[in-house]
């Protein structure tokens, strides 16, 4: 056997070797352990459930991408972080979204987030006490933003009504009625805000703001 000829079978032998090695080192990167924190409405298993098609995958291969199409189809969350811990192992940080409300539209029930997202109902621990909204998501927004706008205390309301008309009805978790005005209603409940503690206007439980500058009382 000449010179060449041996370094040749050498470095064959050599890179098999390695390339064997390598073969060896990345199977032994296969997710085997899904770990999951910061949910707080949604239970670990249904996560992992959702996740199942990634299982076994080797995870040096797998991205954010992957995750984030099994996750996505779940509107409760909002968002998550990523991180791998090797060899086998998973770690995820769920954000959820926030349920501020129950949203009754066409007979059907959702949630609404803080930011007025449309969340699958699905009966939610400790949030079994929310307002119910009967109208549509775009016009509650409006509402629901010019509430927050002049800082009107929305945990004392229990009922959102929308008419056809466009016009909204509140109703309070203490029965109060609060009618208004199809627009230009933010001086109306700034003006409830400053009537509803006094003496002399707890025993009414109608205040109709429909008529422009004028209040009725019932």
């Amino acid at each position: 056997m000449n010179k060449q000829a041996a370094i040749a079978i050498f470095l064959f032998l050599l890179l098999t070797t390695f390339v064997s090695k390598k073969k060896t080192i990345i199977s032994n990167f296969k997710l085997k352990k899904i770990e999951i924190e910061n949910n707080y409405f949604l239970e670990e298993k249904d996560i992992k459930k959702s996740l199942a098609e990634i299982y076994n995958k080797n995870l040096i291969f797998i991205n954010k991408k992957d995750i984030e199409s099994a996750l996505i189809k779940n509107s409760l969350i909002e968002s998550f972080l990523v991180k791998k811990k090797y060899p086998n192992t998973l770690k995820l940080k769920i954000f959820e979204k926030k349920p501020i409300a129950i949203l009754v539209n066409k007979k059907k029930k959702f949630y609404l987030s803080d930011k007025i997202e449309i969340i699958n109902f699905n009966a939610l621990k400790n949030y079994n006490d929310l307002p119910y909204v009967f109208g549509n998501k775009k016009d509650f927004k409006l509402l629901y933003n010019n509430l927050k706008k002049i800082n009107f205390p929305i945990n004392i309301i229990k009922k959102y009504t929308l008419y056809e008309s466009g016009r909204w009805d509140i109703i309070t978790v203490n029965d109060k009625i609060i009618k208004l005005p199809l627009k230009n209603y933010n001086q109306n409940l700034k003006n409830y805000m400053d009537i509803k503690s006094k003496v002399n206007f707890k025993k009414y439980f109608l205040f109709d703001y429909r008529i422009e500058n004028q209040l009725i009382l019932k």
